[in-house]
């Protein structure tokens, strides 16, 4: 499947890999985390050598990681493309400000028909979609329910206090009702409601289009990563894993429009995991997005591997993202669409541990597996071997969903 050429032959000696996260409010310090104990792991499953050292120039946070397979050795650059400061001041809104936004943004997919599609290609994106929506309509009820109990038991005291009963009552209904959501959304570290309220409305809010600020953000990326297009090495790797997949996409598609990936410079590849693209590209205003995707699919001047798996509940696992949303040109290349198959990928004990951990598993791309396949995000990022020659004979997942679904096809403002 291309992957053992990696034993044969070594085409790289140094990369530079972007990671562009999904909607994320933590600091990037996590992924080096991830990155370091995970990578570590792996290594000692595969039979390889991989160490991280801190990075050794300034800039973007990252770090620079050393391996060494089967005697090819290899340093890589990891930077994190980071955009956490923009999500944080999404999610800075009060409570009825999340609960207006989840009525524009069950406005806009349900009004529009784009959920009744979304559902059509996996249902357990759509399901992780509608559990912010039925959570906070929960936890309104509770407070509603708990304040007019309230209200009733100091409706006992009538008798006594007359009228001022009445007024007592509603006092104490709107304290509770108050004090309960704020208990909630206290609670929502391990709730996730107003954060995946906050995700699904922010592609919302423009029904599709990117906030200006991202826009600007996205624009700063492009620039980095042609920056790196111009240095002394191998392969430029950039990776977008769930919402950064999108993010990508339309980067990627600008620096190649621009004329800004030499001829004679890096391979460039892209590698998009666990991606969401439907839940963003079948909105009506997305016209940007749909053009990017439908430009890239097309490009010779790079590699695009789209990896998910069914075992991902968040993520729309094995869906082709420029073949469901429409816009497949007849000379369509990309992505290479394949399944990282977490139920062979991990021990029935490793999956059995993992399965109902639903946000953890999304970020099972960027882990360890304890029984590997062909799909190694460390080789991939700090192997000898580029990202197209690797999976150059692969084929794609024979169960993957092309057709066209969306409603919105226009590439066009």
């Amino acid at each position: 499947m291309g992957i053992g050429q990696a034993e044969t032959s070594q085409e790289v000696s140094r990369r530079r890999v972007f990671y562009i996260p999904g909607y994320d409010p933590i600091h990037p310090r996590r992924y080096r985390e991830l990155y370091r104990k995970e990578g570590a792991a792996q290594a000692a499953i595969s039979g390889y050598e991989i160490g991280l050292k801190p990075k050794r120039t300034g800039g973007l946070y990252g770090w620079h990681v050393e391996s060494d397979t089967a005697g090819q050795q290899v340093s890589a650059d990891v930077e994190v493309l980071v955009w956490s400061d923009i999500v944080r001041d999404s999610m800075s809104t009060s409570i009825p400000a999340t609960y207006a936004q989840l009525v524009r943004t069950a406005w806009e997919y349900i009004a529009t028909g784009a959920l009744f599609r979304l559902m059509r290609l996996r249902k357990g994106p759509v399901i992780a979609a509608l559990y912010p929506i039925g959570m906070l309509l929960l936890q309104l009820l509770a407070a509603l329910l708990a304040g007019w109990a309230g209200f009733a038991l100091i409706a006992l005291l009538s008798p006594w206090l007359g009228i001022g009963a009445s007024v007592l009552g509603l006092v104490a209904w709107i304290g509770v009702v108050w004090g309960l959501l704020r208990w909630f959304k206290k609670k929502d570290g391990k709730l996730f409601a107003y954060y995946l309220m906050h995700d699904y409305a922010y592609s919302a809010r423009f029904r599709g289009a990117n906030p200006p600020e991202l826009e600007a953000r996205m624009g700063d990326f492009a620039g980095i990563i042609a920056e790196a297009l111009r240095d002394d090495v191998d392969e430029v790797l950039v990776v977008g894993h769930s919402s950064g997949a999108h993010l990508a996409v339309s980067i990627l598609a600008d620096l190649i429009r621009a004329g800004r990936v030499p001829a004679d410079g890096p391979k460039l590849a892209f590698l998009s995991l666990g991606q969401v693209v439907p839940m963003v590209s079948f909105l009506r205003d997305a016209h940007r997005l749909r053009a990017d995707l439908r430009y890239l699919s097309a490009r010779e001047e790079l590699t695009w591997v789209d990896v998910t798996a069914p075992g991902d509940g968040c993520a729309f696992a094995l869906c082709d993202p420029v073949s469901v949303s429409g816009v497949a040109p007849s000379n369509k290349r990309w992505p290479l669409v394949f399944s990282a198959q977490f139920t062979r990928s991990l021990s029935p004990e490793r999956w059995k541990e993992l399965r109902w951990k639903f946000f953890r598993l999304h970020f099972q791309y960027l882990c360890a597996f304890d029984r590997p396949l062909d799909y190694d995000y460390f080789q991939i990022t700090a192997g000898p071997v580029s990202l197209g020659t690797r999976y150059a004979n692969r084929p794609p997942s024979a169960s993957r969903i092309d057709v066209a679904v969306s409603k919105y096809t226009s590439i066009a403002a």
